[in-house]
């Protein structure tokens, strides 16, 4: 029978190149766990070297194989036994395995893992807005099989395929296809099917040359968001009165639909997408997560309503597709092929082989819905290669499964006319319109102009989201002030714009937990992407969370808004109250002061009394209590500094350059600079580069060096392209013609 060992416990971890101390730890690990997001502004990218002894497992049946299986190494990783080369992988998110048998001496045997992850010439991802943690940090097992057994070696898969589909009598159809290595006539194998209450409804036994069959069930029961039901499939590897191998695995019968004016649909019910994003790293564990905190991860977003997940930007743990598949979401998973190109062969076929095992070892988890292409991969500029290589992986994901559909999440300056477009069965924009520039009310319309002209698209939201900072606070929120309540005002309006837009397949709120990346420090905070709705330690939800839970959640909730906006000044504030419910009615203090009745957001204006106030929302199934203090003047405490200085920045860049005429058509004399040019060229030039920095600084509050951070991904673009990309409608029209009127008087 196969057996499978862990071995997580007593490697040493030493550093080649002597950046740290050897040390002693246990898997899963990151070397990354505090400088990936420890606001240094860099983190240790290199190679280092897992060392421990292991004595192989006996195997009691005669040839039996020894595999050493590594479920993710971060970036690359080269296995050695007793110092010879057992395997080498590249790609940081996907399971591979070897056989081991052969390098295996009797007694004690020594495994070494070098993990690097630093970037090759062919490896996705290059370069991204979130740290990449190096490690061992989805652990190491040992899987001893007998000579003959299912398939370990294609590719990291499971060996088994299962693809259930509802047949029209009611019933379903299961298809079953094991792949066994080293079949022999005197070996069969055994499908077992369970339904979801586990009595055993079907079965059947093929010879192990020969595996594939369909097992008929009726009265199906579906799966869905809603009832995420799961039959279990077990495929026994017999011969004789012996069992030699065997997998079970979960299975869910469901169909689903998209069309451009309907949106999606799950057996044949219409059920718009609304739900998030996710990374996979936590506070000062970075992506050395425990399958507990996988599945707490995914338990928080069924808190909030939402019932789909884009997991982003790679392939995530099995303990979190099987969470998704127990809980209920319709996933979107991807591969790292994200934000900067990397042109020829090699790297092409780097990118199909993060595509196969993507495909391949999730092929049979019933959440898995859509299979993401590639992510904003036209910030450094678009060519034919590019379009042409999107081709191929559509072709190649269709091949290895027809059941499921493809998407592609564009960067917000993808023209709406061109070459992208048409290539995936779906599409979805990122868009921070109201965030990085832009009005909050320009998403709408965009989604409406986009979907009028045209109409055989099916368009979605993949990226949506502003940061949050728990400490800042504002009765005025404005955008660039990262204050709590601007994020929420953002949400609302979000919220609302897809809810008025069924046709919308599916939108993701950027994100669901604050994330690591080093390069980030914006808002006081550093090394953290702090878009999530839950901060990145888990522990604090904002308030926007409670806005999503209002339209998603389907038990009764109510959420009074600007518990830790604990002290307000004036004669009355405004108290948001946030519910799934048709009327709230508010108290001050144990007495009445309004009833109201609306959708989603309750306002009521109140006049607290000095001192410490008791705010109550009470709706007919549910209730909420906050304390607040009324105060003559704020702490300061609830500003950001930065805002200030942003105010301040635009209106000192105006000063600055107001003897410019900013109404003149934009020239481009030759020889001279200007903002057609990339970034990578404007940085060879010290006064350029500075104008350049200055306005990337003022508009994005990005902080842009070469070689560092996020440049790779941004060197290509020019200041025109990053413009467009975040339309800044507080500095004004003007503000693309200032760039170039200071460029234009600069040499070459």
């Amino acid at each position: 029978m196969r057996n499978l060992y862990s071995l997580n416990q007593g490697w040493t971890l030493s550093f080649p190149k002597g950046e740290r101390e050897t040390e002693t730890v246990n898997l899963p690990h990151t070397w990354n766990a505090v400088d990936g997001m420890d606001g240094n502004g860099s983190y240790l990218r290199t190679t280092a070297v897992y060392t421990r002894t292991f004595k192989a497992p006996t195997q009691p049946l005669a040839g039996g194989r020894l595999y050493v299986e590594i479920p993710a190494a971060a970036l690359k990783a080269t296995v050695r036994i007793n110092g010879k080369d057992a395997v080498t992988h590249e790609g940081g998110y996907s399971c591979f395995r070897a056989d081991i048998t052969d390098l295996c001496v009797a007694g004690d045997n020594e495994i070494s893992i070098e993990v690097s992850n630093e970037d090759t010439p062919t490896m996705y991802p290059a370069s991204a807005d979130f740290t990449f943690y190096g490690g061992l940090y989805r652990g190491v097992n040992l899987i001893s099989v007998p000579e003959t057994h299912f398939d370990l070696d294609y590719y990291g898969g499971p060996g088994i395929m299962v693809t259930p589909k509802p047949t029209e009598d009611g019933g379903a159809d299961f298809a079953v296809q094991a792949f066994v290595t080293n079949a022999g006539d005197d070996f069969t194998v055994q499908y077992i099917l369970e339904d979801p209450y586990g009595w055993e409804i079907a079965g059947a036994v093929r010879p192990s040359d020969n595996t594939a069959v369909t097992l008929h069930v009726p009265e199906a029961v579906l799966w869905s968001m809603d009832e995420p039901n799961l039959y279990t499939v077990t495929a026994r590897l017999n011969r004789r009165n012996e069992t030699y191998d065997e997998i079970i695995l979960n299975a869910g019968v469901r169909s689903f639909a998209v069309t451009p004016d309907g949106g999606f649909s799950i057996n044949g019910v219409a059920t718009p997408l609304r739900g998030v994003s996710r990374h996979q790293d936590r506070l000062y564990k970075g992506n050395a997560l425990t399958a507990e905190d996988h599945y707490e991860d995914a338990q928080i977003i069924k808190d909030l309503g939402a019932n789909t997940i884009r997991l982003a930007h790679y392939q995530h743990s099995q303990d979190f597709y099987d969470a998704c598949d127990q809980l209920g979401f319709a996933v979107w998973a991807e591969i790292p092929f994200i934000s900067v190109f990397k042109p020829g062969d090699a790297a092409h076929e780097h990118c199909r082989q993060e595509m196969k095992e993507l495909v391949i070892q999730n092929y049979n988890h019933p959440s898995i819905m859509f299979w993401g292409i590639s992510n904003e991969i036209l910030i450094g500029g678009i060519s034919q290669e590019l379009v042409d290589r999107h081709h191929d992986l559509q072709k190649l994901v269709k091949e290895l499964d027809p059941t499921r559909l493809t998407t592609i999440a564009h960067v917000s300056h993808t023209p709406t006319e061109g070459p992208m477009h048409h290539i995936t069965d779906l599409e979805s924009y990122n868009h921070y319109f109201g965030w990085y520039g832009g009005k909050i009310e320009d998403n709408g319309p965009w989604l409406d102009k986009f979907h009028a002209e045209h109409p055989d698209i099916c368009l979605g939201v993949s990226e949506y989201g502003c940061e949050g900072i728990v400490n800042w606070h504002s009765s005025n929120p404005q955008r660039k002030d990262y204050s709590e309540e601007y994020q929420t005002l953002y949400h609302e309006h979000m919220a609302q714009v897809f809810e008025d837009r069924p046709w919308v397949w599916a939108t993701h709120v950027w994100n669901m937990f604050d994330f690591g990346c080093a390069a980030r420090n914006e808002g006081g905070v550093g090394g953290r992407n702090n878009k999530g709705l839950v901060t990145i330690d888990r522990k604090t939800r904002k308030e926007s969370f409670y806005l999503y839970q209002a339209y998603w959640y389907k038990e009764p909730m109510v959420h009074i808004v600007g518990r830790r906006y604990a002290q307000r000044a004036g004669e009355t504030i405004e108290v948001k109250v946030y519910s799934n419910q048709d009327e709230v009615t508010l108290f001050l203090n144990g007495k009445e002061i309004g009833k109201q009745q609306a959708h989603r957001i309750f306002r009521f204006e109140v006049a607290l009394q000095p001192g410490f106030n008791t705010l109550m929302a009470i709706t007919e199934d549910a209730r909420d209590c906050i304390t607040l203090e009324k105060v003559e003047k704020e702490p300061a405490s609830y500003v950001l500094p930065e805002f200030t200085e942003h105010v301040e920045g635009v209106a000192n860049w105006f000063q600055q350059v107001g003897s410019l005429d900013l109404d003149a058509p934009m020239e481009f004399p030759e020889g001279y600079y200007n903002v057609n040019d990339s970034l990578d060229e404007l940085s060879h030039n010290e006064e350029a580069f500075a104008i350049v920095t200055k306005a990337v600084k003022l508009t994005t509050n990005f902080s842009i060096e070469p070689g560092v951070g996020m440049w790779d991904m941004l060197k290509k673009m020019s200041p025109k392209v990053m413009c467009e990309m975040m339309p800044d409608s507080t500095l004004g029209d003007k503000f693309l013609n200032s760039i170039n009127a200071q460029l234009i008087k600069i040499k070459k």
